[in-house]
C-alpha cells in the first residue's frame, strides 16, 4: 500500500510516496473547494443580489441549513461508515453532490432561481458532505502506515484550509461574473472529478481494526453515547470547542455583512477576507505540530488570541486590519485542528472511530446553525463591527475553561499519556511542507 519506509523514500512528501493517499487527498481538495465555493458564493448572492431586506437573516439561515445534516444525521453517518466500504461511501457522496450541483446549474441557467432552490441545494450538498468528511477521517489508517498518521492528519486538515482558500476566493467572484449558474457548474465539475479519483484509489483494512473486530465482536458496534462515556477527558475537550464554535463559526455570516456595511466592498473584498482566513488556516495546519506545549494549553492560547484579533475589526474598520486579523485567526484554527485531531486519531480505539468522528463532527457543528441564525438576526439590528466584538467576548470563557481543564480521576491512562505528550516531532510535518 505504502512505499517502503526505509532509505530516502520517507523524505518524500506523503502524497507522492503513497499513491492511494495522494489520490484521495486530491479528491478531498476538490470536494472541500466545491463546498466552500458554493457556501461563500451563495451567501454573497443572497446579501448582494437576491435579498433586499433581512439580508442578515437570509444569510444566517443559509449557513444554518448548510450544517444541519452533520448534526442531525450523526447516528446514521456512524452506522454507514461502520457498515459500508469507505471508498464506496466517499465515491457515492461525491458523485451525488456532483449530480445535485449539475441539476442546480441547469435550473439557474434556464430560469430565475428561487431562494427555496438555493436552500434545498445546500441542504443536499451538506448531506453528502456530512457523510464524506468523517468517512475520510476514519479512512486515514486504511491509507497510511501508523508512523505517517501525523503527516496524513496534517495533509487532511491543510487540505481543508487549501480548499477553503481556493473555494472562498472564487465563490463571490464567480457569482459577480457568472451568477449562481456558473458557480454550480464549477462545483459540479469539482465533485464529479473527485468521485472519479476516489474510485481509482485502493483502500486497505487496518490490521488493528481487523484484530479488534475479530476479538471484540459486537463491542465494535458501540453507540455514540458509549464511545464518549469511555473518553471523559476527550468529551470535555469537545464541549469546550463546541462552545467556542458558537462564536468562531459566526465569522462566515459576519464577513459578507461586514463587507457590505462597514467596508462598502464587493465580491472582490469578500474573496480577500475569505482568502485571508483560509491562508492563515493553511499555514496553521502545516505549522501546528511544531507549536510546543500540551494540547489543552495550546488550544486555550489560540482561543485567547482569536478573541483579540476578532475584536480589532470591531474597533477599526479597515480592509488591511480585518484581513490581517482573519489570517491570524485562521492560523489559530489550523493549529488547534492539527494538534487535537492527531490526538484523537491515536486516542480513540480503531473500532470506535466511525462513531467518534461522526459524533465529533455533530457536536462541534451543533452550534453552527444556532450561531448562524443568531448572528444573522443580530446583523439586521446591530452593526457588523458590533458583531465582531460579540464574537471576541464569547471566546474568552471558552479559552479559560480549556486552560483550566485537567484530567480527572476517571481519565484513562491512555488519555492522560496522550494529553501530556509534547507536540509531534517535526519530521512528519516536514513531509507535508514539502508538498506546498
Amino acid at each position: 500500500m505504502s512505499a517502503p519506509t526505509t532509505g530516502t523514500g520517507r523524505t518524500r512528501p506523503l502524497v507522492l510516496r503513497n499513491r492511494a493517499f495522494g489520490t484521495v487527498w486530491l479528491g478531498q481538495v476538490l470536494t472541500q473547494a466545491a463546498v466552500r465555493m458554493f457556501q461563500v458564493g451563495v451567501s454573497w448572492w443572497l446579501v448582494a443580489y437576491a435579498v433586499s431586506s433581512g439580508r442578515g437573516l437570509a444569510s444566517g439561515l443559509f449557513m444554518a441549513v448548510s450544517t444541519l445534516p452533520a448534526v442531525t444525521l450523526a447516528p446514521v453517518v456512524a452506522r454507514a461508515i461502520a457498515r459500508f466500504a469507505h471508498r464506496s461511501l466517499l465515491r457515492t457522496a461525491a458523485g451525488t453532490a456532483g449530480a445535485t450541483a449539475a441539476a442546480l446549474a441547469l435550473w439557474a441557467g434556464t430560469s430565475d432561481l428561487p431562494l427555496a432552490a438555493a436552500y434545498a441545494a445546500t441542504l443536499a450538498l451538506a448531506t453528502c458532505q456530512a457523510f464524506f468528511d468523517p468517512c475520510l477521517t476514519t479512512s486515514v489508517p486504511e491509507l497510511v502506515d501508523d508512523e505517517d498518521i501525523e503527516a496524513a492528519t496534517g495533509f487532511e486538515l491543510s487540505t481543508q484550509s487549501l480548499a477553503s482558500l481556493g473555494g472562498a476566493l472564487l465563490g463571490a467572484l464567480i457569482v459577480d461574473r457568472a451568477g449562481v449558474a456558473g458557480l454550480a457548474v464549477g462545483c459540479a465539475t469539482a465533485y464529479l472529478c473527485a468521485a472519479a479519483l476516489i474510485a481509482t484509489a485502493r483502500f486497505r483494512t487496518a490490521p488493528t481494526e481487523a484484530a479488534e473486530v475479530a476479538g471484540e465482536g459486537a463491542e465494535a458496534r458501540r453507540t455514540l453515547r458509549q464511545v464518549l462515556a469511555d473518553l471523559p477527558f476527550v468529551r470535555k475537550i469537545l464541549v469546550c470547542f463546541a462552545a467556542a464554535n458558537l462564536f468562531t463559526t459566526a465569522v462566515f455570516v459576519v464577513i459578507p455583512l461586514y463587507t457590505r456595511s462597514s467596508l462598502q466592498g464587493g465580491g472582490g473584498t469578500v474573496a480577500l477576507l475569505e482568502a485571508s482566513l483560509g491562508a492563515g488556516t493553511l499555514i496553521g495546519s502545516f505549522t501546528g505540530a511544531r507549536v510546543p506545549g500540551r494540547p489543552t494549553v495550546v488550544g486555550s492560547l489560540c482561543l485567547g488570541t482569536m478573541a483579540v484579533v476578532l475584536a480589532l475589526p470591531g474597533l477599526i474598520a479597515e480592509r488591511p486590519v480585518i484581513a490581517g486579523c482573519l489570517a491570524v485567526a485562521g492560523w489559530c484554527v489550523g493549529v488547534i485542528g492539527v494538534r487535537f485531531v492527531a490526538l484523537f486519531q491515536r486516542l480513540v480505539p480503531t473500532a470506535d472511530k466511525p462513531a467518534f468522528f461522526a459524533v465529533m463532527q455533530a457536536l462541534l457543528g451543533a452550534t453552527f446553525p444556532v450561531a448562524s441564525l443568531l448572528f444573522g438576526l443580530l446583523g439586521d439590528h446591530l452593526s457588523a463591527q458590533t458583531l465582531c466584538l460579540i464574537q471576541a467576548a464569547g471566546l474568552v470563557p471558552a479559552a479559560c475553561a480549556l486552560a483550566l481543564l485537567r484530567e480527572s480521576a476517571t481519565t484513562t491512562d491512555t488519555e492522560a499519556a496522550a494529553a501530556d505528550a509534547p507536540a509531534p516531532e517535526s519530521r512528519p510535518m516536514a513531509d507535508a511542507e514539502g508538498a506546498r
